[in-house]
């Protein structure tokens, strides 16, 4: 036990206090790594759905988050009237749009 008594007296008085620059300087470098890494591409990521959203048109062939393939009928403010099959259609909700896949596709499936 004495080896830690020892160290302690020999620090001496000016090596005792940290500066508050030496404080807050790991937290900005964490907070700066986590909005590089986590942040900001999920920003981005939802931004880019966003617009993907927004561009739908009548025509389009969408993929949804539960992964039906569909032929876009009808648009409206907030719900896409989707053809899935022959005599069927769906009403899905534009968020709920996973991707939209090139013209064709569906046939060639």
């Amino acid at each position: 036990m004495s080896f830690f008594i020892n160290d302690a007296l020999a620090q001496g008085a000016e090596g005792g206090q940290a500066g508050t620059l030496e404080l807050i300087l790991p937290l900005l470098l964490m907070f700066a790594i986590f909005y590089f890494l986590l942040i900001r591409p999920q920003q981005k990521k939802a931004k880019e759905h966003k617009n993907m959203v927004e561009a739908l048109n009548k025509g389009d062939e969408i993929i949804t988050n539960g992964g039906l393939l569909a032929k876009i009928t009808d648009t409206d403010e907030n719900f896409l009237t989707c053809k899935i099959s022959d005599n069927v259609e769906v009403k899905i909700q534009r968020h709920a749009i996973a991707s939209v896949l090139p013209k064709g596709t569906i046939k060639n499936l």
